[in-house]
């Protein structure tokens, strides 16, 4: 009796769990294969090359693109990001999210389909499998084959050529943080930091077997803009879509038969003009099959439209059969209505998020300073009888010069300023800054005053205005 429950258990489990089967998408040409390709291809020439790239930025940093964490410094280009200016980060993010909610309800999951990192280097991880493997029945030849000389040497090349695309990955990714050829050169020597190490090792790994191993997995189980996009989709968005009404017919869809090849045949046996060839469901990077509607797995990338377009074209039939279209489209035969109360709202506020990040870009001061008095103690009273306030100035440099400045008192006409540590002349070195302690002083007046005042900073050079702070001069109690 107990050996028949567990024998029952066990044939439950069997049940509750799918094996995985690997996917070998074949390869196809087509006007989405080749934009795929022209994506892929941009992005992996700035990815990979722009840590490589020099640039002056008038100091030390040499590299076009450097996220100078110890120094506190995001270099891209001409454009220096200082840490009191991180909420360009969030505007830059809030940017995004908003392109990702307008594509998303205009094109469905299109990110997912040429812009994904997922998809980017599984594509690519495909390219290098089907380039040493061969294509699709060549691959499936040889998971069927016992492991032989054949099999682990291809296997093996493949392996290896995706461990070395994974470290490249690895590496580029950490050239960011720091100088990429001096972390190039330090890395074989065995001087590189530890960190750099650590982070191009798990890069590594996990490039190798995500994109390698797991592939679509990610799409269907881990993905969480998979499990929420479908909130953001209406009956006016497109999506590659199955025309069902025109494949179906009223029998079904059947293979090429005698007194079933051409259009009219079929339509007056009550077929449609689906063929069953399966090539849209072997093309399919995540083995889902189209003609099944809306899935999980499907991320708009097209390549089943292509293989139905190939198809038709061999038939001499009109393509569309496989396409992009909208739920409406399909019901009524109407064009869908990009323009709708949905898009145009997040149009309209990525255009005004978008404004006010590059003017605030454009707009960036040169130089900022800040000002903290300081209250340990808050006045003190001199032998000559003035009082005597002390500040402690910050100064930040963003120019790619050094700055050279004076600074004096506004408001405080019987003031008197001192510069602790130095004479009169301030030097902020080239995007960089300084802590300075400043003491103000002036005659006794009225026990437990408060003067507001201005400190004025002038640039020597007279490239940049004035720039002042208000602080306030504090008499003993």
């Amino acid at each position: 009796m107990s050996e028949q429950k567990i024998k029952v258990v066990h044939e439950d489990e069997e049940t509750m769990y799918q094996k995985r089967e690997p996917i070998h998408p074949r390869s196809i040409k087509g006007r989405f294969r080749t934009f795929k390709s022209s994506m892929l291809l941009m992005a992996f020439a700035v990815f990979y090359f722009l840590p490589w790239v020099r640039w002056d930025h008038g100091s030390s940093v040499t590299q076009a693109v450097l996220y100078d964490l110890p120094n506190r410094r995001f270099y891209i280009f001409d454009l220096i990001v200082h840490p009191q200016d991180i909420y360009w980060l969030a505007g830059a993010l809030i940017i995004f999210a908003w392109l990702l909610f307008f594509a998303t309800s205009v094109v469905g999951r299109a990110f997912c389909g040429y812009f994904c990192f997922q998809t980017l280097w599984t594509d690519a991880f495909m390219f290098i499998e089907r380039w040493i493997q061969g294509d699709r029945p060549a691959q499936i030849k040889l998971d069927k084959m016992p492991w032989n000389a054949q099999k682990i040497t291809r296997k093996g090349l493949t392996w290896l050529a995706w461990l070395v695309f994974a470290w490249w990955t690895g590496f580029t990714f950490t050239a960011y943080w720091v100088d990429a050829p001096t972390l190039f050169v330090e890395f074989f020597q065995g001087t590189a930091p530890q960190p750099a190490y650590f982070t191009i090792g798990l890069l590594t790994v996990i490039t190798f077997v995500v994109a390698g191993f797991v592939r679509e997995q990610v799409c269907f189980y881990m993905c969480p803009y998979a499990r929420f996009q479908a909130v953001m989709f209406d009956k006016e968005t497109l999506i590659p879509t199955y025309d069902a009404p025109r494949g179906e017919g009223e029998q079904g869809r059947t293979h090429l038969a005698r007194g079933l090849k051409t259009q009219d045949e079929r339509k007056a046996a009550g077929h449609g003009d689906c063929i069953d060839c399966g090539l849209c469901v072997q093309v399919c990077p995540t083995g889902i099959d189209i003609r099944n509607g809306l899935q999980i797995g499907c991320i708009n990338c097209g390549l089943c439209i292509d293989a139905c377009d190939e198809i038709m074209d061999k038939q001499g039939w009109q393509h569309g059969l496989i396409r992009y279209a909208s739920e409406n489209e399909i019901e009524t035969g109407q064009k869908p209505h990009i323009l709708k109360p949905k898009t145009i709202g997040y149009g309209l506020a990525i255009l005004v998020a978008t404004g006010l990040l590059t003017w605030s870009i454009f707009n960036q001061a040169k130089m900022d300073f800040s000002v903290a008095q300081v209250r340990s103690p808050l006045a003190v009273l001199m032998a000559d009888g003035r009082v005597q306030n002390s500040y402690e100035v910050k100064i930040n440099n963003k120019l790619t010069r050094p700055l050279r400045l004076d600074m004096s008192l506004r408001d405080l006409p019987k003031g008197e300023l001192e510069l602790a540590g130095s004479t009169k002349d301030i030097v902020v070195p080239t995007d960089g800054y300084i802590n300075m302690l400043v003491r103000v002083r002036q005659p006794m007046t009225t026990r437990g005053a408060q003067q507001s005042f201005e400190f004025v900073l002038t640039d020597k050079d007279g490239e940049l205005p004035p720039t002042t702070m208000s602080s306030t001069f504090n008499m003993p109690r």
